[in-house]
């Protein structure tokens, strides 16, 4: 199974993102790791958090070579890119990352994450709509599996938005590769 690296601004819910991925694998029977960095975020630095997801032990939580990198802006991109395993995977925001030259032995899967989940009235949902287009992707969980890891992560918490809904299908939806 695959390391992952979900990064971004603070305030974009990538330590939110990582998280709903980690329980939903550990929903499906996987063993999982999940480790937030925290640091300047809350001033406007990046954010970001490692996931690991196996059927069997995990040695270390730390990813050092990423399977698929969630990247919602361009600093978080050009920290992360070079750590991505030649044909992994990166899950773009194409809403902040714009003309991005991106390696040629990566697959490539781009959303307008930001202006999708503004244009849903659901401004903090852009890391819904990315999850959206990860289970399109393939590369993890499929999308009822995604779908329904993220109704069941906000009702774990006590949150029923019906706009998260939204913004991961039209992230499904939209995603482009």
């Amino acid at each position: 199974m695959p390391n992952l690296i979900f990064a971004g601004f603070g305030g974009q819910g990538v330590l939110t993102a990582g998280l709903i991925v980690a329980k939903t694998g550990m929903d499906n029977g996987k063993n999982v790791t999940w480790i937030p960095s925290y640091g300047s975020e809350m001033r406007g630095g990046t954010a970001n958090c490692n996931v690991k997801i196996d059927d069997g032990k995990i040695s270390s939580p730390f990813v050092k070579q990423i399977d698929i990198l969630v990247a919602m802006n361009v600093p978080s991109l050009a920290k992360f890119e070079p750590m991505v395993s030649s044909e992994g995977t990166i899950i773009a925001n194409k809403s902040m990352v714009k003309d991005w030259d991106f390696r040629s032995d990566l697959k490539v899967v781009e959303v307008e994450a930001t202006s999708i989940a503004e244009e849903l009235n659901n401004p903090k949902g852009s890391n819904i709509v990315i999850l959206g287009a990860l289970a399109m992707s393939g590369q993890l969980f499929d999308k009822d599996v995604m779908e329904k890891g993220v109704e069941a992560f906000f009702a774990s918490k006590g949150k029923n938005n019906p706009k998260n809904r939204e913004c991961f299908l039209k992230g499904f939806e939209c995603a482009i590769n």
